[in-house]
């Protein structure tokens, strides 16, 4: 696959190796100092179980301890939650995912 500029993409194993490997294109998070201890504030997404709706995937906000659905469930409450709070950093609820996102840099961290 190719960029608008018909450069040629990384795909795969390739990007998988830049994302956490800090290959030459590799973002850097610049929020980790912003990582904490917390304990999931719900069983599910908090604003989801509220309004009996539904979701895909959870994410734990790891400023505050929120737990909001992810950017593939319709509301997307873990993005709206970074969108108000500026709270950085999740990860996945997922039993064997291990990997964390920052919002706000746009990058998987290990």
């Amino acid at each position: 696959m190719n960029d608008q500029f018909g450069r040629k993409l990384p795909s795969g194993e390739a990007l998988r190796k830049q994302i956490w490997g800090g290959g030459r294109d590799a973002k850097v998070c610049t929020h980790r100092d912003q990582i904490r201890d917390v304990t999931p504030g719900s069983n599910g997404c908090e604003e989801c179980l509220a309004t009996g709706d539904t979701w895909v995937h959870l994410r734990l906000c790891l400023s505050c301890g929120h737990v909001g659905c992810c950017d593939d469930s319709k509301n997307r409450h873990a993005s709206k939650h970074y969108q108000t709070t500026q709270h950085p950093v999740v990860k996945p609820m997922q039993e064997g995912e291990d990997w964390l996102w920052c919002y706000a840099d746009q990058v998987m961290l290990s």
